[in-house]
């Protein structure tokens, strides 16, 4: 037998041979109700030890008017000794209260800054325009309240970007340093951003221009892993709308190398495969965006998990809450379908 020493040619053979435990196999609503019930305390556990919510002590930084807007900065508590910034956008014109979106942000240096539509500078405008990026700021001209936060290591949480900071580990991938930092806390930085997008889902259903029973989340790569990931963990959510982040772990993490500290959990790939993430938000309604020229997230690979995910759909009864945008594009937000998807499925009955 030939010896083997590429230890990434052995992470794709593992990758190969490993089923999780928990992969959906069922076909009817029984086997579903089992399966969800096994599985999403495990997932949920995977996050490690989560903070204590203080009072968020919300402050509002600054408020102004545009695009028929009503635009507010603020900042708030989510744990002692840290605060996350935010921006909350809501129709001007608007009377009672209106369904509300968290946008959540990708990867890249501007955190939420993009997604809620700033283009002040060209670096600004040319990721707008690149990825399609300012779904905050559209869904809120389309009608919604929407809101987004810098994950940390983003943004205005990028110590990077503070003046006169010093760091040696400067041109380190932040995600994969915060990583480390938490796991030895017993803590992971995907639970550490999803606590925040609850801190940020607090304030929303605090508001008065906002309906708590009608709230959804949004998020493009990156940003759709922790739309994914807050939709299984807060039940607040009603609705969720995943782009460019349908993939299988044995390919975007052990083949493409495509992930990062911020994205992934201990012992999760034991438990299951992405597609597996996204059938546990049945029965919700769940839209799915793929690009077919998508180059983080290859097509095939993209589509494989979308059919599980229709699966698992089917088993629970809900198939008709599952929809798919195939957009002939690369990886953005393909933009076709959000807006009515969430009308639907927040509407007021």
């Amino acid at each position: 037998m030939p010896r083997n020493l590429s230890i990434d040619q052995h992470w794709l053979n593992l990758a190969r041979d490993h089923t999780p435990e928990h992969r959906f196999a069922g076909s009817t609503a029984v086997e579903w109700e089992t399966w969800r019930a096994a599985l999403l305390p495990k997932v949920r556990q995977t996050l490690g030890r989560l903070p204590e919510k203080p009072s968020l002590s919300p402050e509002i930084l600054v408020e102004w008017q545009a695009d028929g807007l009503i635009k507010q900065k603020l900042i708030f508590d989510v744990e002692p000794g840290l605060s996350a910034t935010a921006y909350v956008f809501r129709p001007a014109n608007a009377t009672g209260p209106r369904p509300a979106i968290l946008a959540c942000h990708g990867h890249g240096p501007f955190g939420k800054e993009s997604v809620m539509g700033n283009d002040t500078s060209p670096e600004h405008a040319e990721t707008i325009k690149e990825l399609n990026y300012d779904y905050g700021l559209q869904m809120a001209k389309a009608g919604f309240v929407t809101m987004a936060i810098d994950w940390r290591g983003f943004g205005d949480r990028d110590d990077r970007k503070k003046p006169h900071h010093h760091d040696i580990a400067h041109n380190r991938d932040l995600c994969n340093l915060h990583y480390l930092r938490a796991s030895v806390l017993g803590m992971t930085m995907l639970g550490l951003n999803v606590h925040d997008g609850s801190c940020a889902l607090d304030y929303l259903c605090q508001q008065p221009y906002v309906d708590a029973d009608r709230i959804g989340v949004m998020g493009l790569s990156f940003g759709g892993t922790m739309a994914t990931w807050i939709a299984l963990c807060d039940e607040r959510v009603a609705a969720a709308d995943i782009i460019c982040y349908s993939d299988r772990f044995a390919d975007f993490v052990m083949r493409d190398v495509n992930a990062c500290g911020s994205q992934l959990t201990p012992g999760l790939y034991a438990l299951c495969d992405v597609p597996d993430l996204h059938g546990l938000i049945a029965p919700r309604p769940l839209l799915v965006e793929i690009g077919v020229h998508d180059e983080c997230f290859r097509i095939e690979s993209a589509m494989s998990c979308y059919e599980q995910v229709q699966k698992i759909y089917e088993a629970a009864g809900v198939a008709d809450r599952l929809e798919l945008d195939l957009f002939q594009g690369p990886h953005a937000w393909g933009a076709n379908r959000s807006v009515a998807f969430f009308e639907n499925a927040l509407a007021n009955d």
